[in-house]
């Protein structure tokens, strides 16, 4: 069947899956986007992670390239529409990894809500003020899911016992909240005129960049938790910056960003995260929410399944 490059960590189970379907593979997880230029055409299968773009110029270096299989969800990584006219299947798992960005947009909302951080912070610090950190509760809330594909849903299956309203937005889909007797389908204005909290579940596209920009957080409640899960530039960074400044925004739980390398700011970014990161009403993290041990297996398995159908149907 020819020899796959996995470019990024995977559970063993990956290999002996591949093997089983009768490729060779190589592993090499430290391969630049570069490095992989020179060498693609040797390879028939490519397993990667958000650091490999798949586009023209690197597909026009292939020879006879069978799949790229996506460790996650996000596919503006992918020329889709040229590996489709060049015959290569294109696979993605985003059921892999769904049920950990679920739990983990659960985990930041609370940690907001009973400022787990600053409280925490203050308990090692032998700091003792309770009504410093009085939080409040989410039940009585009212919750906004913007997109209900696979992340989104999974998250609404999390806020099942919270006694939450929960609203759905989802552009592309109608009658798919049968499954979810506690979730409402509902409009995009609604949502923003009821929801105490957004949770954004969208796949990055020029439609979707910087969907949560001033004139949608001006239209939103006063004092609105905005929630991002799913990519840095679906909300523009500054315009949140001005509404966490103002108090329009009342916190936010960000787990993507539109710059995720640091190293790589320039002055301008700096000093624009350096704004971000001083707001003590914001819980951050590095891109981690569908990162765990269990979605590491789960993600190779959803590959493997998929793999096989596309190849042996």
């Amino acid at each position: 069947m020819g020899t796959v490059l996995v470019t990024d960590g995977v559970h063993p189970v990956m290999f002996e899956g591949l093997h089983a379907l009768g490729f060779e593979t190589e592993y090499q997880p430290d391969i630049s986007l570069s490095e992989l230029h020179e060498v693609v055409h040797q390879y028939q299968g490519l397993v990667i992670n958000s650091k490999i773009i798949v586009d023209k110029s690197l597909l026009d270096k292939t020879k006879d390239l069978v799949f790229v299989a996506r460790l996650g969800s996000g596919m503006e990584i992918i020329d889709q529409p040229y590996c489709k006219e060049k015959g290569v299947h294109v696979i993605s798992a985003p059921e892999g990894n769904r049920n950990a960005v679920a739990e983990h947009a659960l985990g930041m909302l609370l940690a907001l809500a009973n400022k787990f951080i600053q409280s925490d912070k203050e308990v090692r610090a032998k700091h003792w003020d309770r009504e410093k950190n009085r939080g409040f509760e989410l039940m009585g809330k009212t919750i906004g899911l913007i997109g209900f594909g696979h992340t989104g849903s999974s998250f609404a299956k999390k806020l099942a016992g919270m006694e939450m309203e929960v609203l759905a937005y989802d552009k592309y889909k109608t009658d798919y909240t049968h499954p979810f007797p506690f979730v409402t389908e509902s409009t995009l204005s609604e949502i923003k005129k009821k929801a105490d909290i957004i949770s954004f579940h969208l796949p990055l596209n020029p439609e979707t960049k910087y969907y949560c920009n001033k004139d949608f957080i001006n239209n939103c409640k006063d004092g609105v938790v905005l929630i991002n899960t799913s990519r840095g530039n679906v909300i523009k960074t500054g315009d949140l910056i001005e509404g966490l400044n103002s108090g329009k925004v009342g916190g936010a739980c960000l787990d993507v960003f539109e710059n995720e390398k640091p190293n790589t700011f320039s002055k301008e970014e700096h000093e624009l995260f350096g704004k971000l990161y001083a707001f003590p009403n914001t819980i951050l993290s590095p891109h981690v929410a569908g990162w765990t041990v269990e979605s590491k297996r789960r993600l190779s398995e959803v590959i493997l399944r998929k793999l096989k159908g596309a190849l042996f149907q």
